[in-house]
């Protein structure tokens, strides 16, 4: 299965443009951003639990990468409410369920090989925030090929100043506006946006300002799935 499968062209899901699509699993649904390959898969996916609701013990042979939107994530006896971000890597294992509930932002398959960090962060932590060139940041894994961060932009304040390899984000809250599509459209909480190299000054955040998840140089040199 190839979902916005051709990563030199941008790609944008917003809000209200959800299509949720039943997983094998009773209770668990998932909006498909962007898919290589069947249930073992390259994907990022908006993955909706239903109270009492579980996946099997399985492997992530690439790696997963999750941010809890909404309800409570849990695997074993860990618990993760909203704003949690957590890294499994390469060859982890894990049973996930949710037993209120929940909504997570889901990477799958997308990480290095050798990267053996487990990761566990609390972005409603203020500790986690820092300034970085005036603006608020929530670190959340860098390495050669990416950085990942969370960023909050003041109303009307450009994300992308300088020209970016590769850059993927998702509206946590308020409104990013642009016209990538040339209808001026605002991007509300839950759009995600995926966008190749290139310089994009039209992006900023809306009058109330914004919250996103952007990880950005991960795509460098990944063209096209086919």
């Amino acid at each position: 299965m190839h979902v916005n499968a051709d990563f030199s062209r941008r790609a944008v899901v917003a809000a209200d443009q959800y299509q949720w699509v039943a997983s094998p699993q009773s209770g668990i649904e998932r909006v498909m951003l962007d898919r290589l390959g069947g249930e073992t898969a390259r994907a990022t996916s908006i993955v909706r639990y239903a109270s009492a609701s579980s996946f099997p013990q399985h492997w992530h042979p690439g790696g997963e990468e999750i941010l809890v939107l909404s309800g409570t994530f849990s695997e074993g006896n860990q618990h993760y409410p909203a704003g949690w971000y957590l890294r499994n890597p390469p060859g982890s294992s894990h049973q996930p369920f949710s037993d209120g509930g929940a909504i997570i932002f889901v990477k799958l398959g997308q990480m290095s090989p050798g990267d053996d960090r487990s990761v566990r962060i609390d972005t409603c932590n203020p500790s986690c925030w820092e300034r970085r060139s005036g603006r608020e940041v929530c670190p959340l894994f860098a390495d050669a090929s990416e950085q990942t961060v969370l960023v909050r932009l003041d109303p009307d304040e450009p994300l992308l100043t300088n020209a970016i390899d590769t850059a993927e984000m998702l509206v946590l809250t308020g409104e990013l506006c642009g016209e990538l599509w040339s209808d001026g459209r605002q991007y509300v909480r839950g759009s995600w946006l995926r966008l190749p190299a290139g310089e994009y000054p039209d992006l900023v955040a809306g009058p109330h300002g914004a919250t996103l998840y952007l990880k950005m140089g991960h795509l460098t040199g990944l063209t096209t799935g086919g």
